[in-house]
């Protein structure tokens, strides 16, 4: 009796001491199992099908599987080993393609571009060549350069093998001076442009109208490539300020201000600003003079029909009357 009493002991301090060092790992419960193991049976499918994208997939399911070494150590080993080599082989093939830059995720249909790859793998440094080629084939497309300019976005280095520190990826000096020469060439190129549709600010008001819309959207997109310099979009809005000046010191500035309006409101000035609440408490008090002037000759119809139906009813009640009616 004694004895079972002991060993009903031990099991119970067995239970005890095993119990709460399962409790602390979160992968050996039943569905981190069924995920690793499902894991590593999608990465042997992939690799006996011998299709590259979708075996780059599975190698990134195993690698962001972080309960995985408890089961499988092989696969894992096999996933570091293989992906940085294929993802660049991948990247390789979707670079001769033309597939530069798209900013989709990884896909496993085989139509990710390079860009994507490279970053997938870390290797930054082609990552970025690759987008300074999708740029120079598509100069004008100010979202890619934008994609361009946020590369380092959610970019790390290699975590420090003792501390486990991560430390923010920063592309070399080089990579942003290219894309600040990019930003200022094409920026020249608008400004350039804008000084050929503002010539017609001095012509008639139907061209002033025209004219303005056209200059306007030039420095607007001007703008959207000098925020990437050091002077910011500074050149853009003063410029759209002497265009605002010299509409309203045309003498046909009341038919158009709201063309200057359109200038002072993007130049953003101090100066543009009490232009724009000065030109708007003017066009509020033409507004109202005009109602007011419209409620008067509207008064002045009614009063006058009001007369003339009068003498119409006269005339006929002495029709009427002289015909016996």
């Amino acid at each position: 009796m004694r004895t079972v009493r002991i060993l009903g002991c031990g099991l119970l301090l067995l239970a005890v001491t095993v119990s709460p060092v399962r409790a602390d790992d979160p992968c050996l419960g039943d569905g981190e199992e069924k995920s690793a193991k499902a894991a590593v049976a999608a990465l042997t499918k992939a690799e006996q099908a011998g299709r590259p994208a979708e075996l780059f997939m599975a190698y990134r399911s195993i690698l962001g599987n972080d309960c995985l070494d408890r089961y499988d150590k092989t696969a894992l080993s096999r996933a570091k080993a293989g992906l940085p080599k294929l993802g660049r082989d991948l990247a390789k093939a979707a670079e001769a393609k033309g597939l530069l830059y798209s900013a989709d995720p990884v896909r496993s249909d085989g139509q990710t571009s390079a860009f994507r790859y490279f970053e997938t793998i870390g290797d930054y440094a082609d990552a970025n060549r690759v987008m300074m080629k999708a740029l120079q084939a598509k100069p004008d497309d100010l979202a890619l350069f934008t994609a361009a300019w946020a590369v380092d976005d959610n970019r790390w280095v290699v975590p420090d093998p003792k501390t486990g520190e991560r430390q923010p990826y920063v592309s070399p000096q080089a990579y942003r001076q290219d894309l600040q020469k990019v930003a200022s060439a094409k920026a020249d190129r608008l400004m350039k442009a804008e000084e050929q549709d503002a010539k017609g600010l001095s012509g008639s008001a139907v061209e002033v109208a025209t004219s303005a819309m056209k200059s306007l959207e030039k420095l607007r997109n001007a703008a959207g490539w000098m925020k990437f310099l050091s002077a910011g979009d500074k050149a853009a809005r003063e410029r759209a300020e002497q265009r605002g000046d010299t509409i309203t010191a045309r003498s046909d500035s009341t038919f158009t201000q709201a063309n200057a309006l359109m200038y002072y409101e993007f130049a953003g000035s101090p100066k543009s600003k009490d232009k724009v609440a000065q030109m708007k408490k003017k066009m509020e008090e033409s507004s109202r003079a005009l109602e007011k002037s419209g409620e008067k000759l509207k008064g002045a119809f009614a009063e006058q029909s009001q007369a003339e139906q009068k003498k119409f009813d006269k005339k006929k009640a002495d029709l009427e009357k002289e015909l016996g009616f």
